[in-house]
């Protein structure tokens, strides 16, 4: 029995961090849009570094960090502290494109989780006014999935990183094999960011997103894009 709740539970992690989960996460490049136009993302290695360096000291670990806290917010049945937590996300982004992304992708997770009938949504965050945030709504389907916290956020950074590795492989471009190979290269620091996150101190929540911040809000001004952010 314990057996067959394992492969559950990693069955429903595969579905949840799944490229094919319905959410929209493939028509957003997270500013890389803008840097290639620039000349700033030529090449894998300067994918590499990027993605690295993002999952290092930039929002992704934080974001990673609030899915945390909305995790135990959840399996506490702690609604207010799980709102409370979607309104300092909204506070944190620094820009309009990259909050959008976030609260699209959050409501998209929802109505699936509605529409497959596997989640009763706490009202704290139905009745939030701008909407409920990717990282809240992952943690709340993965405790309602019985996904162990280190597996989901390995879960939820991987989906991140694949799908920025995507708009890499079609942007710069490379090809679908160099892809692969440098999601295999990125787990040792997916698996780092996993271990720094965990230990996070609700004081220690910054990053160092300016890089990030400046091509989102570049990419607004492109003429041609292929991506929404």
């Amino acid at each position: 029995m314990e057996k067959n709740n394992h492969q559950g539970a990693l069955l429903r992690l595969l579905q949840l961090a799944s490229p094919a989960l319905p959410v929209g996460a493939y028509s957003y490049s997270e500013g890389l849009e803008a840097l290639a136009e620039a000349g700033r993302l030529s090449d894998r290695d300067a994918l590499e570094s990027w993605l690295v360096q993002e999952l290092r000291y930039g929002a992704i670990r934080v974001e990673t960090a609030v899915m945390v806290r909305a995790y135990r917010a959840c399996q506490l049945d702690d609604w207010d502290a799980l709102g409370d937590w979607n309104r300092w996300l909204s506070a944190a982004r620094e820009t309009e494109e990259l909050r959008h992304q976030s609260l699209q992708m959050g409501r998209s997770l929802l109505r699936l989780l509605q529409d497959l009938h596997l989640v009763e949504l706490p009202q704290s965050i139905v009745l939030q006014k701008d909407g409920c945030h990717f990282a809240i709504a992952f943690a709340l389907a993965a405790v309602r999935w019985q996904i162990d916290l280190p597996s989901a956020m390995l879960g939820y950074l991987h989906s991140w990183a694949s799908n920025l590795v995507n708009v890499g492989v079609k942007l710069i471009p490379l090809g679908q094999t160099t892809g692969q190979q440098l999601l295999l290269q990125l787990q040792p620091a997916i698996e780092d960011a996993v271990e720094a996150v965990l230990l996070l101190q609700d004081d220690d929540l910054g990053s160092c997103s300016w890089g990030l911040a400046l091509a989102s809000m570049a990419h607004e001004t492109q003429y041609s894009r292929l991506f929404r952010s």
